[in-house]
């Protein structure tokens, strides 16, 4: 049987589109963009070309955006850049769902002595209002909290709570690499000072990604690597041309299709999710009752350790949590931090359906994942 990808969260596939437009900046169109002569100004111009895509599709300026090698760096940028200078003992405030490369950064902050908050979620994955308001306070340089969560699709109320932020003077970072081209983002209308994208995730290349970085904030920022002065002096280094170009045109694509793509897979992801719990006794799906990604599942199966499942459907593409965590001995901490169990969290697969997915290679992959759920419960007693 064909191999049948369900974990575009993870990654995703490069559009044909996007392939066609990378291709002549591997071969002919080389020239480096920092460069003076024609092929340096062909390939400049191509950056700026995509840079106006991505900022179009963001809902902001172009010149607010600064491209990256993916949404890790930019998180790490927006953070860490954060906090190049003095900020007279005022912290930073994240939330216990957060991707690793939010956390890490926090970690590597809080090491050096800067207060660290983290915000609890309810179970269905939202943050808890209440304690963030507490806490977002004058005492904070930054708040970051990501727009969608990359194992259950949940999506924060960021308008809301860049809200909150702005009138305590606090500037707002959220990681929006799950929510670019799948849902509307528009960074100007949610008030927001600094967002991470990444390529990946909306069908371009890996390996690059942008910052947006708000014009009115851009004095906040400080560098954390040091070269040659591109972008603008925040991220120094010869431009990945074919990438860029790719993410641009990545962009535009999503633009087009955002509202037919998302409503599809919205009703492809309810379906099969009726599907799964009518058929595997037990089952449950995470953060149903929240506004979620419209191609997110995330489902317990109890008994079944997803690892057991993902090795017992070799032909499915499946994921147990965050691809980036993947290896690692602890249960996810976002499953915990909902108030799951560790066996449940355990249990726990991730499902993401994506552009290339169908209805009918859904409808054999939910038959071949019922089928083997069944088996292993009855096996596992």
């Amino acid at each position: 049987m064909d191999t049948i990808y369900l974990d575009n969260n993870s990654t995703t596939p490069c559009d044909p589109a996007v392939v066609e437009a990378m291709l002549p900046f591997f071969g002919k169109e080389f020239g480096n963009p920092g460069s003076p002569h024609v092929m340096g100004r062909r390939a400049a111009n191509a950056v700026e070309r995509a840079r106006e895509q991505v900022a179009r599709l963001a809902g902001c300026d172009s010149s607010e955006i600064i491209f990256t090698s993916g949404a890790t760096e930019s998180n790490n940028l927006a953070i860490l850049g954060s906090f190049t200078a003095d900020r007279g003992g005022k912290g930073v405030v994240c939330s216990a769902v957060e991707h690793k490369a939010v956390l890490e950064p926090c970690a590597h902050l809080e090491a050096r002595g800067v207060r660290v908050i983290r915000v609890r979620v309810t179970s269905s994955g939202v943050i808890d209002l209440g304690e963030f308001q507490q806490v977002a306070g004058k005492s904070v340089a930054l708040v970051s909290i990501q727009a969608a969560n990359n194992e259950m699709g949940v999506l924060q109320p960021i308008g809301e709570l860049a809200e909150v932020a702005a009138a305590n003077g606090v500037r707002f970072h959220c990681d929006a690499a799950q929510a670019l081209g799948k849902v509307p983002f528009d960074v100007g209308a949610l008030g927001i000072d600094f967002a991470s994208f990444s390529a990946h995730k909306v069908y371009g290349p890996k390996g690059v990604g942008a910052l947006y970085v708000r014009a009115e904030s851009r004095h906040a920022l400080g560098g954390v690597l040091f070269g040659g002065g591109q972008e603008g002096g925040l991220r120094p280094g010869t431009l990945s041309v074919p990438a860029i170009v790719g993410f641009g045109e990545a962009c535009g694509v999503a633009a087009r299709l955002l509202g037919e793509e998302s409503a599809r897979l919205r009703t492809m992801r309810d379906g099969m999710e009726r599907d799964l719990v009518g058929q595997i006794p037990g089952s449950f799906v995470n953060g149903s009752e929240s506004a979620r990604l419209p191609g997110t599942c995330s489902i317990t199966i109890p008994k079944v350790p997803a690892d057991l499942m993902i090795a017992n459907l070799p032909s499915v593409c499946l994921s147990n949590g965050s691809a980036c965590s993947s290896g690692a001995l602890a249960p996810s901490h976002v499953l915990l931090a909902m108030g799951l169990s560790r066996d449940d969290a355990d249990c726990t697969l991730r499902i993401s359906l994506g552009r290339q997915n169908d209805a009918d290679e859904l409808r054999k992959a939910m038959g071949l994942i019922a089928e083997t759920a069944v088996k292993l419960q009855v096996e596992m007693g």
